[in-house]
């Protein structure tokens, strides 16, 4: 048996030079909407850690339940999930009502968003 040749470790070098590098070892947080079941879901290292339910009536979405599986506790996907939604809601052109109290704590230390949060920046 011989050894590989001094080329490969050079082909290695240079392929992991224009290879994309990762920026840092933190897992993937994902939040999708979730039409199907009125909820948007995160993902953490592509495994479902938790949701955020809502209620749509005309043009305002109105969050009422929020969960994180204790498997995922203090990892900050609640900020994620609730941060992500909120601004899928207001990219969508709609209003945000909070039932939800995870969700009603996150936009009281948000005031960013108040121009959209019924009760707040818009009448009721």
């Amino acid at each position: 048996m011989s050894a590989h040749p001094v080329p490969v470790r050079k082909e290695r070098k240079k392929m992991s030079e224009t290879a994309p590098q990762p920026t840092s070892n933190e897992p993937e947080r994902r939040v999708a909407n979730n039409p199907a079941k009125n909820r948007y879901d995160v993902f953490y290292d592509g495994e479902l850690a938790g949701f955020t339910e809502y209620v749509e009536r005309g043009n305002d979405t109105d969050f009422v339940h929020t969960e994180i599986d204790d498997a995922f506790a203090g990892k900050g996907l609640g900020g994620v999930l609730a941060k992500q939604a909120i601004e899928d809601v207001i990219a969508r052109g709609r209003t945000v009502t909070a039932h939800c109290p995870f969700i009603r704590a996150y936009l009281d230390k948000h005031p960013e968003y108040d121009a959209h949060v019924v009760g707040k920046g818009i009448p009721r």
